[in-house]
């Protein structure tokens, strides 16, 4: 990715989830849903992706695209579940490992890469229980605590 603009970020994966392995997919958009991303009315906080009816294909659901304003009578559905395209390797081991107990595929970040297509970075993860929150919260306390204590002795030391 050399030149990509993310549109929006699901900081609520990081935190829910332990991420085991990431994929760059295309989504399948209408026009309108394009629009709407290109002004930022997009949240990817509460989506997550799947199979229906066995299918075979790979779908997110819960992406809270919001219509556009200026579009007609053939505006999109706002949360309208969206095919992802990914390679049939890919479709396959993430179909295989979600059929596992404990993992789901989760979005990550949306954006725009070099060439105008919306790309979303989708990723194989598996839900943290409190002990292992709790672990990442006093990690990036400390990490926060250790920033201030070396600026502090870097203006003491200058």
């Amino acid at each position: 990715m050399d030149n990509f603009k993310i549109v929006s970020k699901n900081r609520k994966a990081y935190f829910n989830y332990e991420i085991l392995e990431e994929f760059d997919a295309g989504i399948v958009l209408v026009g309108s849903e394009v629009k709407s991303v290109r002004n930022g009315n997009i949240n990817i906080n509460d989506a997550y992706a799947g199979t229906m009816q066995n299918s075979g294909e790979i779908f997110l659901f819960n992406v809270d695209i919001a219509q556009y304003d200026k579009a007609t009578y053939n505006n999109h559905s706002p949360k309208r579940p969206r095919k992802l395209l990914l390679h049939k390797k890919q479709i396959k081991k993430l179909l295989g490992a979600i059929a596992k107990k404990g993992l789901t595929i989760v979005p990550l970040k949306m954006f725009f890469n070099s060439r105008g297509f919306l790309k979303i970075t989708i990723a194989l993860a598996k839900g943290k229980n409190t002990i292992d929150k709790r672990e990442s919260i006093k990690d990036r306390t400390w990490n926060i605590q250790k920033q201030r204590i070396f600026k502090e002795y870097n203006k003491r030391k200058n």
